[in-house]
């Protein structure tokens, strides 16, 4: 069976429970993580421990909280105060564990399914999804790692062109597919609002529902935005339901047209910041 898992943010507890409860088989299925998988949570090392565990059944996306502890810990960016990295920048096992995050993935697109932690600008349909996506890929594995990491903060350049180049590309494809909530129709991306849906700053709406989208011919999964909760369509997947913020872990298992939610409820109840 293959499963699509919303955000973890160092939430191993929730993990534990949901793996139980689909009792998932490394020999037998899937499991496809949408990003944050640390920070915030209360056990961010335990959650990578048992991600790597579950060796190649396990594939994992970059989130806007893995790329900020990519950041902090090359010293290009300070701590947030509600940060909980401390216990995984200070592990004896640190080096590896950033390394493991270099080697996972912006996008993916497999059994049908395209997967992003965040979202897409209209402009792009999957193949280009996926073209940026491994560019950049590359670069978070080559030896211009800090460089890349220091340029990549910032709002601008808020629109999507094809005529993009260096950092500015880099920033801009970053910001879509690790922070992107809402968006005009025209592609200008939002990056304050943070509320649900039906909150949408002036003029925009969520990314998915531009109605010119080039990816609309596409069945998407993603996670990243908590108070959207789940969102549950037919060529749509939102499995961020606030885990870290009390809510649920949520996964879904698809095969095919077929799908089936699953949530476990999570204990580590942090408050946003």
């Amino acid at each position: 069976m293959n499963y699509l898992l919303g955000d973890l943010q160092g939430c191993c507890d929730a993990l534990q429970r949901l793996l139980a409860e689909i009792d998932f088989s490394p020999s037998r299925d899937r499991l496809y993580v949408l990003g944050d998988l640390v920070n915030r949570g209360p056990a961010s090392v335990e959650t990578l421990e048992t991600l790597a565990g579950l060796g190649a059944s396990a594939t994992c996306l970059l989130g806007n909280h893995d790329l900020h502890l990519l950041a902090v810990a090359a010293g290009v960016r300070p701590p947030h105060h509600s940060d909980t990295l401390g216990p995984l920048l200070a592990s004896t096992r640190r080096e590896h564990w950033l390394n493991w995050l270099r080697h996972q993935h912006l996008a993916l697109f497999e059994h049908g399914w395209l997967m992003v932690h965040a979202g897409l600008p209209p402009q792009w349909d999957a193949a280009q999804t996926l073209a940026e996506a491994s560019r950049i890929e590359a670069e978070l594995q080559g030896p211009d790692l800090p460089a890349l990491l220091q340029h990549m903060y910032g709002n601008e350049p808020s629109r999507w062109s094809d005529s993009l180049q260096g950092y500015e590309r880099t920033r801009c494809a970053i910001n879509a597919l690790t922070r992107l909530r809402f968006c005009t129709p025209e592609g200008e991306m939002d990056f304050k609002a943070k509320d649900g849906a039906d909150q949408a700053p002036p003029g925009t709406r969520p990314w998915f529902d531009i109605p010119t989208r080039r990816s609309a011919d596409v069945r998407i999964a993603f996670g990243h935005w908590s108070t959207l909760g789940l969102l549950n369509r037919p060529a749509l997947l939102g499995l961020d339901t606030g885990c870290v913020w009390g809510g649920s872990l949520t996964a879904a298992r698809i095969d095919g047209e077929a799908r089936e939610i699953i949530q476990v409820p999570c204990k580590a109840a942090q408050q946003p910041g």
